[in-house]
């Protein structure tokens, strides 16, 4: 009875330890976003090759999409680089041909804020836009164009605005910061990673 009772606990402690804690858990990812303000301090969009898997330019520099690629890794441990690499290889062809490329770039391509909407489209992640405040959830990931035809990406924070808009983990263009912007500009995603999504992410590593 008691190695029985022992069992149970272990599959228990198993099922919270997996791959659907991390859809069940947003706050973490918001919290890793946060952890990022003050130690990435500079923008800097800058080609660079880089390890992989798990590969990542100087901590105190980046741009939006290393916010959310930070985030993944440090708060469920999913590594983006490797999902993009492994999905594009599947079907190139799903994948925007913005860049002119004939191959995937594993030093590039994750952090291209198309090639994460169209990867996180292609997990079911997608959740409908949608006005107000309500539909925005901590630890939901939200794309935007800025003036200028500029892709942008952040994560929504669990914390509020004085207003009780949700505020924003992002890397603008002065490092990560948590800034009252979810509707300051064109939505063009919203993206949710659920415990089914965050599942097939993880079957990409």
């Amino acid at each position: 009875m008691i190695r029985s009772m022992r069992s149970l606990a272990l599959i228990l402690l198993l099922a919270l330890t997996g791959p659907a804690l991390a859809g069940s858990e947003p706050s973490r990812l918001a919290a890793a976003a946060r952890d990022q303000v003050g130690v990435t301090v500079t923008y800097d969009p800058a080609y660079v090759t880089l390890d992989f898997p798990g590969g990542d330019i100087p901590r105190d520099r980046g741009v939006c999409t290393d916010v959310v690629i930070r985030a993944l890794r440090d708060g469920w441990g999913i590594d983006l680089q490797l999902a993009v690499n492994r999905d594009m290889k599947a079907d190139f062809a799903a994948y925007p041909a913005f860049w002119g490329l004939t191959r995937p770039d594993h030093n590039i391509d994750h952090r291209r804020v198309p090639n994460l909407q169209t990867l996180f489209s292609r997990i079911g992640a997608e959740v409908p836009l949608q006005d107000g405040p309500a539909p925005y959830l901590p630890g939901d990931i939200v794309t935007w164009m800025l003036p200028g035809n500029l892709p942008h990406i952040g994560i929504v924070s669990d914390r509020l605005g004085p207003d009780g808009t949700p505020l924003v983990l992002h890397n603008i263009g002065a490092g990560a910061k948590e800034e009252d912007i979810l509707f300051a500009f064109p939505m063009t995603g919203h993206y949710r990673i659920g415990a089914a999504a965050a599942d097939r992410l993880k079957s990409l590593q």
